[in-house]
C-alpha cells in the first residue's frame, strides 16, 4: 500500500487535555480508525534551541523527546495533521512517502491459527 510515514516529536512531559501529548496523539489516531501507532522515547537529543538532553539513570522528571509514528494512508495522515491544527497544537512533524503492508498477508495472525 502506498501512503505516508508520519512522525511527531514531542517532549515526554508535555500535556494536552489533561493527558500526555504522545498519549493524546495515539488515542486520537485510534479513535479516528488508524490501525496502529507507536511512541518511542529518545535516550538523547537536541531540538531547535540547541539544548542537549540526555537520559540519566537517576533523573526522575524527564524532558526528552518522544517520537510518535504512524504508517498510514495519505488521507489518514491529512486527517491527523488537520486534527492537530484544529487543537492548535504546535508540534514538529516529519511526513515521508512510504510503502507499507503485511508480509504473509494470507496467513492468520500469530495466536489466531
Amino acid at each position: 500500500m502506498k501512503g505516508s510515514y508520519l512522525k511527531f516529536y514531542v517532549h515526554e512531559h508535555r500535556r494536552h487535555r489533561g493527558i500526555l501529548l504522545y498519549e493524546w496523539l495515539l488515542e486520537h489516531a485510534k479513535q479516528s480508525g488508524i490501525h496502529g501507532g507507536s511512541a518511542f522515547r529518545a535516550i538523547a537529543g537536541f531540538g531547535q534551541h540547541g539544548v542537549l538532553q540526555e537520559d540519566h539513570f537517576f533523573e526522575l522528571a524527564g524532558n526528552l523527546t518522544v517520537e510518535v509514528a504512524f504508517a498510514v494512508s495519505d488521507l489518514e495522515a491529512d486527517r491527523l495533521l488537520e486534527a492537530v491544527e484544529r487543537e492548535k497544537l504546535r508540534i514538529f512533524y516529519v511526513r515521508m512517502p512510504a510503502d507499507h503492508g503485511v508480509t504473509c498477508a494470507g496467513s492468520p495472525p500469530p495466536g489466531k491459527a
